[in-house]
């Protein structure tokens, strides 16, 4: 189960990312956070144990999206297309994506240079980035041998599980 601290930290990663939606499940907790006008609200979710779910049903409040909201939604979805454009234009033949649900570090302190930069040779152990989640930092690895066409991500953005973050063009 998340820890109250545990919660706020994502609440607040949510609120200063582009993320709209969050989910956490496990066996026996669920927390689901959404965007709709700009704050983050957060509706968790316990599940109560075998025993209790007979004593008692959890019920979940709804939350309604907001005219504003949806207006908001409908221009990320055009500009999203716009860089979808952009990107289909851009030759490669792999795509590095986010095994996990967290903080993208383009480089292994603040004082140092990123890992990598558009041009940058690569080969398949070659480490990429740091995907933060939960304070643990995983390095990512290109997993091909090739050259960088493309960063997709910005240093310090809170990324998503399957978001592609690099595009390379094998050799």
């Amino acid at each position: 189960m998340l820890k109250v601290q545990e919660i706020r930290e994502l609440i607040k990663l949510i609120d200063e990312s582009s993320i709209t939606e969050f989910k956490y499940e496990t066996e026996n907790a669920e927390v689901h956070l959404k965007k709709a006008t700009g704050e983050v609200q957060a509706a968790p979710v316990v599940q109560p144990s075998v025993a209790q779910r007979t004593e008692q049903q959890a019920s979940v409040p709804t939350v309604e999206k907001s005219e504003s909201a949806n207006q908001t939604e409908k221009a990320t979805d055009e500009s999203s297309e716009k860089q979808e454009e952009t990107a289909t234009r851009t030759d490669y033949d792999h795509e590095i994506t986010s095994p996990m649900v967290g903080t993208f570090y383009a480089a292994p302190s603040p004082e140092e240079g990123p890992y990598v930069n558009i041009g940058d040779r690569v080969e398949s152990s070659s480490i990429v980035c740091i995907v933060e989640a939960m304070k643990l930092f995983n390095e990512i690895e290109a997993e091909v041998n090739g050259e960088i066409v493309e960063i997709l991500v910005e240093d310090g953005e809170l990324v998503e599980y399957g978001q592609p973050l690099f595009r390379i063009k094998k050799a």
